[in-house]
Parts: C-alpha cells; sequence; structure tokens
C-alpha cells in the first residue's frame, strides 16, 4: 500500500482530522524528515499541545530563536525516549551491576569515531560518543540526541540546534559549540581521512555558534536529507582533547589507539576503560551522565577479541560470552536451547564483491560486460540456500529488504545464474581461451587475479570457496588471499592495491550515493572502495536530494538504482538476515535492523 502524499498529510493535519504525533510519524513513513514535516505543516504543527509534545523551553519560540523567518521544531530528545521505551516495551532494572561481554573474532580498529570506518568499533563508540542527532531504532528518522531539539527555517537552508544545558564530557568539562564546530571542521578536513568528508563539504556551508549551547548549520542548498548529510554524520568530540593533534595524525593519536586512556573522552552513557588490542576493550557506566534516564544498569561492557567464529559460539554456548552475532549456519545450534536466545532479522547490510574501477589501477573489470559476467557466473539462490542456510535474500538491485527503494519488480536486470551468458559477455569483451588452459586471455594478459576477504567470518571462507570455483568455469582464475579486517581496510580502501575484494557493507538509508558518487572515492572522503563512476548516477543522486516530495525521491533512487544493478557498480551477491545471539540473562536486549548495541544503557542482568 502506497504512503499517503505529502499533502493529503498536511491538509488532514491542519483540518484536525489527525493530531501532530500520528502527522510526523505518518510523514516520516512517507520519506520526510522531521523538520520538513513541520515546516509542511505550517505554524499549527510548531504549537503543539501539551498532551502532544513536552512543554518547550522559551528559547524554542519562534520569536526568540536566532534565525530570521518562521521556524518550527522538531521532536525532542524526551519525545523520542519516551516512544522507544514504549515501542520496545522495554522494563525497569529490577537489578544493577554486573558486566555484558560482547566477544569477535576481529578487534576494533579505533577509539576515534570520526575517523572510524570499521563497524567492530560502534559497540563501544556508539556508546561513548554522542551526536547532535541520531537515527532512530524505530523507523530511522532522524531524532535529537546531544541536541535537546532543534529549529528549521521555511527554506531548509538554516538548522539551529539547541544542545543540552547539562552535557558534559566525561574529564566533567561542559560540551559546548566549541566542541561541535571542531568535530565538524575536523571531519571535513582534507588532511584527515573521515569517510564522510565528501558529504559534509558538498552540503555544510558553515557551522555557527550562536552561543555556548546553540549552534546553526547552513546548507550549500535546500536537501530533502541534509540532516542525514551533515549533523548524523558527525560524532562530537572534545575540543580541549584534540585540538593539539593534527587531523592528518589522529590515527596514531593516543584517542585513537587507547595508549593514553585521559586521551578517550566521550559525552556517551559509558566511558572509556581500556584496549588491550586484540584481546579486549572494555567502558564502564558513566554515573554522571547527563541524561539520567539513560545511565546504564550495568556495570562494565566489554568486547572481547577471540582467535576464530568456532571460538565466539563456544563461548556464547558455555556463558563466557554474553552477546555474539551467530553465522547463519550455525543458528540451528542454538535452537531449544535453555540459556541462549538468538533473534534474527532482515539488516541493512550485504555482501558484495568489489571489482576495481580506478583507471590507474584497474586491469579487469573496467568493461561493464566483464563485471556482468562475474554476476551471471554465481548461483547466489545456492549460495544463500547452502552455504547460508537460507539466512540471507538473493540480492536483486542494491537496495536491502528493509529500504523503502527495495523494489526487485522494477529493475531492468536480473542476474539468474546462466554460465553461457557469462561466458559470451566475457568473449564479447575480448577475454578468450586461445591456449586451452582453462584461464582466459586478452592482449597477453591472463584473467588472473587475488580475491582479498575479511578471514574473521567463517561464512567467508566457504563464499569465496565457491566463488574461485563458480569463476573457474567461466575461464576466470581467482586466488581467495584472507586478511583480518583492518588489513583489508588497509589494503583496499587506504593503499587502493587490488583488483578484486569481498566486502559486508551496512548503510541504513536509500541515498547510497556515498558508496557509488565519483565524488566518494576513499581518498575524496567517501566509501566508493570499487572507484565506480557515472555521471548519470551522478545527476540522479544530486536530484533525489532536493526532491521534497517521497514518492517522486523514490522515483529517481529507483532508477539510480537501475543504472547501479545494470553497471555492477558493486557485486552485490545477497542481503544479510543478522542473527545475534544472548544470554536470556540479558533483560532489554533488543537488536534490530537499525543496530545491534544501541540499547546497552537499557539493559540489566537478571540474577
Amino acid at each position: 500500500m502506497s504512503a499517503p502524499s505529502h499533502r493529503n498529510l498536511v491538509e488532514r493535519f491542519q483540518r484536525g482530522e489527525i493530531d501532530r504525533r500520528t502527522f510526523l510519524r505518518h510523514a516520516a513513513a512517507a520519506g520526510m524528515s522531521v523538520g520538513a514535516a513541520t515546516a509542511l505543516a505550517g505554524p499549527a504543527a510548531a504549537q503543539a499541545t501539551p498532551e502532544a509534545s513536552p512543554e518547550a523551553s522559551p528559547s524554542a519560540s519562534p520569536a526568540a530563536s536566532p534565525v530570521t523567518g518562521p521556524l518550527t521544531k522538531s521532536i525532542t530528545r524526551d519525545e523520542y525516549l519516551a516512544q522507544v521505551t514504549n515501542h520496545f516495551g522495554f522494563t525497569a532494572a529490577a537489578s544493577t551491576g554486573g558486566e555484558v561481554i560482547y566477544t569477535n573474532a576481529s578487534d576494533i580498529g579505533t577509539l576515534n569515531p570520526i575517523i572510524r570506518v570499521d563497524i567492530n568499533a560502534l559497540f563501544l563508540l556508539q556508546n561513548m560518543f554522542s551526536q547532535l542527532v541520531i537515527q532512530s531504532v524505530i523507523d530511522g528518522s532522524v531524532v535529537p540526541d546531544l541536541a535537546d531539539y532543534w529549529e528549521t527555517s521555511a527554506d531548509f537552508m538554516s538548522y539551529v540546534f539547541h544542545l543540552n544545558v547539562n552535557a558534559t564530557w566525561h574529564d566533567g568539562k561542559p560540551v559546548t559549540a566549541d566542541d561541535v564546530i571542531f568535530s565538524f571542521t575536523a571531519a571535513m578536513d582534507p588532511s584527515g581521512i573521515s569517510p564522510y568528508r565528501a558529504d559534509l563539504t558538498g552540503n555544510v556551508a558553515a557551522v555557527t555558534a550562536l552561543d555556548d549551547k546553540t549552534v546553526r548549520i547552513d546548507a550549500k542548498k535546500a536537501l530533502a536529507v541534509f540532516l542525514n548529510k551533515s549533523a548524523m554524520l558527525v560524532p562530537i568530540v572534545p575540543k580541549h582533547i584534540w585540538e593539539s593533534i593534527p587531523v592528518a595524525n589522529w590515527a596514531s593519536a593516543p584517542g585513537s589507539t587507547g595508549t593514553d586512556p585521559a586521551q578517550v573522552v566521550g559525552s556517551g552513557p559509558f566511558r572509556f576503560v581500556e584496549w588491550a588490542q586484540n584481546d579486549h576493550a572494555t567502558m564502564e557506566r558513566w554515573a554522571d551522565y547527563w541524561v539520567p534516564g539513560l545511565i546504564p544498569a550495568v556495570d562494565r561492557a566489554t568486547y572481547r577479541v577471540v582467535p576464530d567464529v568456532s571460538t565466539v559460539m563456544q563461548t556464547l554456548k558455555t556463558g563466557e560470552s554474553d552477546i555474539a552475532l551467530v553465522p547463519p549456519q550455525q543458528v540451528k545450534d542454538f535452537e531449544g536451547s535453555q540459556d541462549v536466545s538468538v533473534v534474527s532479522f532482515d539488516d541493512w547490510s550485504w555482501t558484495l564483491f568489489s571489482p576495481q574501477q580506478d583507471p590507474a589501477v584497474a586491469t579487469f573489470f573496467q568493461v561493464k560486460e566483464v563485471r556482468q559476467a562475474l554476476m551471471y557466473g554465481l548461483d547466489r539462490e545456492a549460495m544463500v540456500s547452502g552455504i547460508l542456510a537460507g539466512n540471507a535474500t538473493v540480492a536483486e538491485g542494491m537496495q536491502p529488504v528493509p529500504s523503502r527503494a527495495y523494489a526487485p519488480d522494477r529493475l531492468s536486470t536480473h542476474y539468474t545464474f546462466d554460465v553461457e551468458k557469462a561466458k559470451s559477455l566475457l568473449e564479447g569483451a575480448g577475454w578468450t581461451d586461445s591456449d586451452g588452459d582453462g584461464v582466459r586471455e586478452k592482449d597477453g594478459v591472463r584473467f588472473s587475479t587475488e580475491l582479498y576477504y575479511d578471514s574473521s567470518d567463517a561464512a567467508n571462507t566457504q563464499i569465496v570457496t565457491y566463488m574461485q570455483q563458480a569463476w573457474k568455469e567461466i575461464g576466470i582464475e581467482v586466488t581467495p588471499t584472507s586478511l583480518v579486517q583492518s588489513a583489508l581496510i588497509e589494503q583496499v580502501v587506504t593503499k587502493n592495491d587490488y583488483q578484486l575484494a569481498l566486502f559486508g557493507i551496512g548503510w541504513t538509508e536509500e541515498d547510497q550515493g556515498i558508496l557509488y558518487r565519483t565524488d566518494a572515492w576513499p581518498d575524496k572522503g567517501g566509501f566508493n572502495v570499487s572507484r565506480y563512476s557515472n555521471p548519470e548516477f551522478d545527476k540522479l543522486n544530486d536530484e533525489q536530494l532536493t526532491e521534497f516530495d517521497a514518492g517522486k525521491r523514490m522515483a529517481i533512487i529507483e532508477e539510480s538504482n537501475n543504472i547501479l544493478n545494470d553497471d555492477v557498480a558493486a557485486g552485490v551477491m545477497y542481503f544479510i538476515k543478522s542473527a545475534a545471539g544472548f544470554q536470556k540473562r540479558l533483560q532489554n536486549f533488543t537488536p534490530n535492523a537499525y543496530g545491534v548495541f544501541w540499547q546497552l544503557p537499557y539493559v540489566w542482568v537478571q540474577q
């Protein structure tokens, strides 16, 4: 069923047929940011009744706002937190104390949230650091975090964030607007390695302190997803800790490596204790957290590193671990367990092979037909049903299952398993097996390359073994080369020294520009590790960013999805169904598509 149009929603709200909360919920479902929704609804939305919204502070009124023109006020943090508690049915802690241990076979990459690229570090970083806004764990909309709320100008060109007046750093110093400006400046610094630099520099015109607790961000242009492209991308770090360290040196700084715990200072509900690399990293409850309702019940939370996935599963079975991600093949191992529950869910993640397309580096994959041959040469149905035991969805297009833009029926190209078509495409691209040794050649170059992959994931080894065999059938020689995650990132992302790599990606937005735009190559501050480039996709990506009509915007995204899929910008093989295993003694642990560890402040251990 299609979402109601913006116009109908606004008219129903203004006639009094629906209240503000209902209006904002439906508007979010229709693809509008809270700021855009309240702006379209006009003054009535800003003048919410006490029943619909907690009483606003005096500075929330338009007359007190530092931006000229009518302003609309977002949902407040208190409203959002109440929604989370109600939606997930969280219970008050019947006991406090104890430790929660999450076990993985790969270490975290950094303790600096601005330069983080690995997903492992989120266990600590999203619980130790704050952002102006975050993504709702209910529906993915933008909601307040460090800001109590924000105001949006009528032309969507200015956003004013009101920081919590009590917010402090773990060392007791106040969080101020200067910290926000410093963090944005660092994330956009061309000498740094923030993966979001391209989005930020392309969309943010200025970040200004209006007073110690008020910040204005000005847009370069009105965007339907401006907050997703600005405030939601920048974790806030303390200026007084980092200002003496050049941004170019942040990766090796003590605050990133944990060698000086006094330099690892955040403002979240947990604070840093220690990181013994390749062994464990620990954070502890911060009793002075400035959101009293989110002071953790547990004393400590630890990220533990073990040699391999089989050891991870063993620690979960024996109770040495409280939480672990369960490989698809092993979900059934926990059926009927008295101690461990496993929750499976469609994720905003997928597994892909990245074919090198940088003209300065690429040897094999610059031609679209070759990349298409790789897709046709894989029996992805068999991969999912066999290797992954059905715990994934064969990818149709580039948008994952939870996305509003997931529309496999509207794709122009479908990569069914077709060995003969794959061979024909390679022949047409000039790759032939002239000497009959089973490996194709072109211009004296054998089609033989390494395939880099993360060795910590047990499924990956089976996946790449199958890929090697399947591509051998079409005349491509692939040698799997396993690396730990940090080395894989170094080889592929930082050095750009590869031809083919296997990756897992997680991205919880329909806009995938940062993954595939020409200006989002890693050296330009993005995640386009394949170094794909298509001006037509870039143009459509620009168009959807400035389209405020949700239906029209989704249509543009679907068109751009067709381009990416037809080009095989990256070889998206299957969409993940994640499975999180946890001890039943953990209460309020509710992983979902928007994250596995966001609920740690709510978790308590049943005695």
